[in-house]
């Protein structure tokens, strides 16, 4: 079947989706093939883990409900309960369920998206306590610049929870999705090959105090941000 391979005879039972394999799913960059797209969207809605590019590098994605999903991502990584997950978005209309902006956080956040930038926001309570970072009380936001993510997130109507995908160990993310498959075996149920994206991960703006604080130097530019 073009576009589609199956790589594993594996059950994988690490995620709430009862996989048998774990998917290849070649998917253009620019023009996502729709069909691929809704493959990729039902494995997220039944609870799995996937693998998909974005504007920086490669990450994990899951629904907010997937709690074993979640779990999985921390044993991939190696990051234990207190990992800081981020939420993928497509529309700014989707952040007040989830998150609280000011005025000014909010003219920032907008002048900065789509792009390689991932905002900390306080948290609403509709954010799960297990998603949030358990001390600040946190979530991140992210708009990737990707023409996948933006069709992956239409499809499910929903935002996504995130992690970069960088494995205990390496200093840089994975970026070739026949290698993400040889590391991660069954961990996951769908890789997204969207070809190479790079291994920069976001800059990280934190917008919960009175300014704009810089927690990481990545791709994006923050020139305007200091």
């Amino acid at each position: 079947m073009p576009g589609f391979l199956n790589l594993a005879a594996n059950h994988n039972s690490n995620c709430g989706y009862n996989s048998l394999m774990t998917q290849l799913l070649n998917i253009h960059p620019v023009d996502p093939q729709r069909r691929l797209i809704s493959q990729a969207v039902e494995v997220l809605k039944a609870g799995g883990l996937i693998v998909y590019p974005t504007d920086s590098c490669y990450a994990l994605g899951f629904r907010l409900e997937a709690r074993q999903a979640m779990q999985s991502v921390q044993r991939i990584r190696n990051t234990g309960r207190n990992h800081n997950f981020t939420l993928i978005c497509n529309e700014l209309s989707e952040i007040s369920a989830y998150a609280k902006l000011e005025n000014w956080s909010y003219r920032i956040l907008k002048a900065h998206i789509p792009g390689p930038y991932t905002f900390v926001l306080k948290a609403t309570r509709d954010v799960p306590r297990r998603l949030q970072n358990p001390r600040r009380k946190t979530i991140g936001i992210r708009f990737p610049d990707h023409k996948v993510v933006s069709a992956l997130l239409a499809a499910m109507d929903e935002p996504m929870m995130s992690s970069t995908l960088l494995l205990p160990g390496d200093e840089l993310p994975l970026n070739d999705a026949y290698e993400i498959v040889e590391r991660l075996g069954n961990e996951v149920d769908v890789v997204i090959d969207g070809g190479p994206c790079g291994v920069i991960p976001s800059t990280v703006v934190d917008l919960t105090g009175d300014y704009p604080l810089i927690l990481r130097h990545g791709k994006g530019d923050t020139r305007n941000l200091e």
